[in-house]
């Protein structure tokens, strides 16, 4: 069973690698974050391919793509929908949102005020939304792939604390090598899309999101985890560690991560390779500001030689 999910994995990892070219550890990581159920946020450079990632995915799954542009003059009803009274039948009918989708690109989310933020939080967490008293289901496989300007950049709004707990992963893609990015610029033709077929039905999107909720985890490996995340709460620069449900969101990853790795079973070293994109942007400095990438890769290195790595026995 886990030979024949890894095999599917892999497909879906290689379709979208047909039009985003050089970032497979990129690609492997939201592919995780997706089976997990997770959503990612990614804080990157615009033009490096974010919106036809997200298009890869829903057409390689066969899902439905929404993409919300995020400005300072948006509703929250622009993202959720809006009820309006139908004269003719004398009552409210409710219009469904954008957010009404499988997979969902929220761009530049941090370009919006805070209510508006707000909206997703239900469906970041709970995957349904509560509109004038009604809860509305979202897609089972709904995924939120959001991004965000640098905070110093003018007019953005940072997500709050509760608010970026709800991603699983924080990611950035980056520029391409030289060689991938002249491989882009000889070959693009602004069809690439087309060639993507579709590899994943919800079906097997649902059977390999159970497979997740199967994979192994050894006290000793859940043990270490809980450490990194203890290291984080006691560590002298940081204000605002991993919360709770932060530490079952790094099983949950760790999990899903194991998964794309081939392996039934959790090892520190995958609880180390999702360390970054799982407690980045959790954190919070004691000088009130989120860390920075160099900031970060310190802390990280310090956390990652103070916890010891369980040895098997």
């Amino acid at each position: 069973m886990i030979e024949s999910a890894h095999r599917k994995i892999t497909l879906l990892i290689n379709e979208m690698e047909k039009v985003i070219l050089g970032k497979r550890e990129v690609l492997q990581l939201t592919v995780a974050a997706f089976l997990a159920g997770g959503h990612v946020l990614f804080e990157d450079i615009p033009g490096v391919g974010k919106t036809m990632m997200v298009k890869t995915l829903a057409k390689a799954t066969h899902g439905k793509f929404n993409r919300i542009q995020f400005t300072p003059d948006l509703l929250p009803s622009d993202i959720l929908g809006v009820s309006i009274y139908n004269t003719t039948a004398q009552m409210f009918e409710f219009h469904h949102g954008p957010v009404f989708t499988t997979v969902l690109l929220a761009d530049e989310i941090n370009r919006t005020t805070p209510r508006t933020q707000a909206a997703l939080l239900e469906a970041l967490s709970e995957n349904h939304v509560t509109i004038d008293n009604h809860t509305y289901p979202l897609d089972e496989h709904f995924f939120v792939l959001a991004t965000q300007n640098p905070l110093e950049y003018e007019g953005t709004y940072p997500l709050p604390e509760a608010q970026l707990d709800r991603f699983l992963f924080k990611l950035h893609i980056g520029y391409p090598e030289f060689s991938d990015e002249l491989n882009l610029i000889l070959n693009q033709t602004g069809h690439e899309l087309n060639t993507v077929q579709q590899v994943l039905d919800a079906s097997e999107i649902t059977q390999l999101k159970r497979i997740v909720e199967d994979i192994y985890v050894d006290s000793a490996v859940a043990k270490y985890a809980l450490q990194l995340v203890h290291a984080t709460r006691n560590h002298g620069g940081i204000a605002l560690g991993i919360s709770p449900r932060g530490s079952v969101a790094f099983i949950r990853a760790a999990k899903a991560f194991a998964l794309t790795e081939g392996r039934n079973y959790v090892t520190p070293g995958d609880l180390q390779q999702i360390l970054p994109a799982t407690f980045g942007h959790r954190l919070l400095l004691k000088d009130g500001h989120t860390a920075s990438f160099e900031q970060l890769q310190e802390i990280f290195g310090q956390i990652l030689r103070r916890v010891p790595v369980p040895v098997r026995k």
